[in-house]
């Protein structure tokens, strides 16, 4: 196994810019919340988070390269307790010797939802093809799924997720927090960059990244499909909402669309641009919430 980082830090980020408002010291973020690792019954040690209390029980999977403080939006306003956690390779969890399969992130997702007692679950992109690939193997496993820009279940990716991973996990080797910087600045709707709000995501992002590290094996889990048979997910017998968004060239609406077609009964909702999560937020954490407290 392969991971790059983490380096020791330097601060930052420390981007190059004609301006003189960005960010030019290392001062660093507030700390996160207190997480912790779990063993599985895979033999791989994961690291969650619970925050709320009671049931129902809902559990996040973010998307390649992401980790918990991305999905934490989502579930801001769903009751009962919200369990937040890394797949291997992210954050603290471990990452073994690979090559890894959506088999394996499904076994991840379906750990910590065993664990946990939940009963729901929303997947983002990455996150969302590994649901997928549970429910097809178990579809009364949960009694409802969100699935947030899903990515494509037959094992294609745009030239663009492709370029952008690499280049993100070239900068993570680096070490250096410009780099990282410079290359998370992607994941930002130009809106949003050169202002506090971009900055403070971007200090977040290093510093997460510089501590963590990403695995390398993370690019061996296009080299077969998600769902080997997509139409087994038509035996889900709960209920399902996906969200897909127009102009999003990393998550085609096509591939939302096909997932909503694939489950029975699901809602889907199409945005009318990318970047939902940031110029839409409100919106869609009112429409997961509504779908998931039903």
């Amino acid at each position: 196994m392969r991971r790059f980082g983490p380096p020791p830090p330097d601060g930052g980020p420390r981007l190059l810019r004609a301006d003189s408002t960005g960010p030019r010291s290392g001062r660093p973020t507030l700390p996160g919340p207190p997480t912790e690792i779990v063993s599985t019954p895979s033999g791989v040690r994961l690291e969650l988070l619970t925050t709320g209390v009671g049931d129902p029980v809902t559990v996040f999977a973010h998307g390649l390269a992401g980790d918990i403080s991305g999905t934490r939006p989502l579930g801001s306003a769903v009751a009962g307790r919200r369990v937040f956690f890394h797949f291997r390779g992210h954050g603290r969890s471990e990452a073994p010797a690979g090559p890894w399969s959506f088999g394996d992130l499904a076994s991840d997702l379906r750990s910590v939802a065993d664990l946990s007692g939940a009963t729901r679950a929303v997947g983002v992109s990455m996150g969302a093809a590994a649901l997928c690939r549970l429910l097809s193997e178990t579809p009364d496993r949960f009694e409802r799924v969100v699935l947030y820009l899903p990515a494509s279940l037959d094992g294609t990716r745009p030239a663009a997720a492709e370029e952008r991973v690499e280049r993100l996990l070239a900068a993570v080797e680096s070490g250096e927090a410009a780099s990282i910087a410079a290359a998370a600045e992607s994941e930002l709707p130009p809106s949003v960059r050169n202002t506090p709000t971009g900055w403070s995501y971007l200090r977040q992002r290093v510093e997460q990244l510089q501590r963590d590290g990403l695995a390398a094996e993370l690019t061996t889990l296009w080299h077969e499909p998600a769902v080997a048979s997509p139409e087994t997910l038509r035996r889900f017998s709960g209920r399902a909402l996906v969200i897909g968004c127009l102009g999003d060239e990393v998550h085609p609406v096509a591939w939302a669309e096909q997932v909503a077609d694939l489950l029975p009964g699901a809602e889907l909702h199409v945005y009318d641009r990318p970047a939902v999560l940031w110029n839409n937020r409100r919106e869609l954490r009112e429409r997961i919430s509504e779908f998931l407290n039903a």
